[in-house]
């Protein structure tokens, strides 16, 4: 079997071995995917390379000290170091991106920065007030992995066990509520920004 067939698995345990090539398949393999998704996020394509590049710096640490334990899954395992660098740089930044709603982040981060003054605080209360209902509108298994994971702060791993379902199904669900909690928000033009 040549190497550009050999499965992630066996790329990774060769690159744990000591052959660097396998580390570069594994990247040329997936490279279009993963930059494809930090694009998807950031927009920015300077951002995008330092994002990509700390991405796989993570990876290589991570290979390196042979702490890697993800059963072959390596493509979400590395989309997943990319999302949590994604989140740090905008938690770093203080920004919001209100313009794609597949950010878990966007909406609830704006609640998390309540105001210090009494009307910023009710304004922050009537938004959260609002968002509540509007959860409750969208459907059972996209509400259910949505409350996990912003109010029960609970990993997709975890989701995915508690709601026996796989982790792809649970991050599919948590987008398409995302979608649709933009949507219902639009609609009930309720305003997320002070």
């Amino acid at each position: 079997m040549a190497n550009n067939q050999l499965p992630d698995a066996i790329l990774v345990q060769q690159y744990i071995a000591g052959d660097e090539l396998a580390l570069s398949q594994l990247v040329e393999r997936h490279q279009s995917r993963i930059y494809g998704f930090i694009y998807s996020k950031l927009n920015d394509r300077d951002l995008c390379d330092d994002i990509f590049q700390d991405t796989f710096i993570k990876v290589i640490r991570t290979l390196k000290t042979k702490t890697y334990n993800e059963e072959g899954k390596f493509l979400p395992w590395v989309i997943r170091i990319a999302h949590n660098l994604i989140v740090d740089h905008y938690r770093k930044n203080k920004k919001m991106p209100m313009t794609r709603e597949t950010e878990e982040y966007s909406i609830f981060e704006f609640l998390k920065d309540t105001s210090s003054t009494i009307e910023g605080q009710m304004i922050t209360e009537q938004v959260e007030e609002a968002l509540k209902r509007l959860i409750e509108e969208l459907p059972n298994d996209q509400k259910e992995v949505l409350v996990m994971r912003m109010y029960e702060d609970l990993s997709f791993k975890e989701i995915s066990e508690q709601t026996g379902v796989s982790i792809n199904t649970a991050l599919g669900r948590m987008r398409y509520a995302l979608m649709n909690l933009r949507k219902l928000i639009d609609k009930n033009q309720i305003v997320l920004t002070n």
